[in-house]
């Protein structure tokens, strides 16, 4: 009775924040120190794509000179088992140089002051609020990020972004990463350029040949 049954699925809508909403995050200042080192982590995982688990689970010394001569963070997903390795942007850099010698990391020999997954998301929820952005944040939505606002619609090819987000079928990154309004818009500008620009051209030929 159940071989002609199917069960419907339909993806659910990805949060992502917005570079504005990004810049703001990173801009506003944040007099209460907890709240300071959420924002931090949290920004981190926006320009690194790494789950909170990878996050929290990082050791010091986890930062190695990649084969381009540069700083890369590689992990196993515990998720999936898969290789996850990302090329450190300068933000994420400067984020890791800045809690050197912060107590908590250097005690428990962690990379960033990572707190549980329960009171991380109880505290972005309270940056939101002194932010005035009107989305619920989780860790989750830092992921979502790093793959739409910061990867994709920079330019930076899906197969890459589909690498280094640890995934083992780029159908998985499509859900993560949709293309925002402002990127289709952008190559639909340029497009219409090209065209304009082919369009002259035809015209100085014609002219030309007649």
């Amino acid at each position: 009775p159940l071989n002609q049954f199917t069960v419907p699925y339909k993806n659910p809508e990805r949060i992502v924040l917005t570079q504005l909403e990004l810049d703001i995050l990173m801009n506003k200042k944040i007099m209460i120190p907890r709240l300071e080192e959420v924002r931090d982590v949290f920004i981190f995982q926006c320009y690194t794509g790494f789950a909170y688990t990878d996050i929290f689970n990082f050791k010091q010394n986890a930062v190695s000179v990649g084969i381009d001569g540069d700083y890369w963070l590689t992990t196993y997903r515990q998720k999936t088992g898969t290789k996850e390795n990302v090329p450190l942007l300068p933000v994420a850099l400067d984020i890791i140089n800045k809690y050197k010698e912060h107590f908590d990391c250097v005690e428990n020999d962690k990379l960033l002051p990572v707190n549980s997954n329960q009171r991380y998301n109880g505290y972005l929820k309270e940056l939101a609020e002194i932010c005035g952005i009107d989305k619920k944040i989780t860790t989750h939505i830092a992921r979502h990020t790093f793959a739409t606002t910061v990867t994709l619609s920079n330019g930076v090819p899906i197969e890459t972004v589909s690498r280094m987000l640890g995934h083992t079928r780029l159908a998985t990154t499509q859900i993560y990463a949709k293309v925002l309004e402002h990127k289709v818009s952008e190559d639909m500008q340029k497009l219409k350029a090209k065209l304009s620009t082919s369009k002259d051209e035809a015209q100085e030929i014609k002219k030309v040949v007649n």
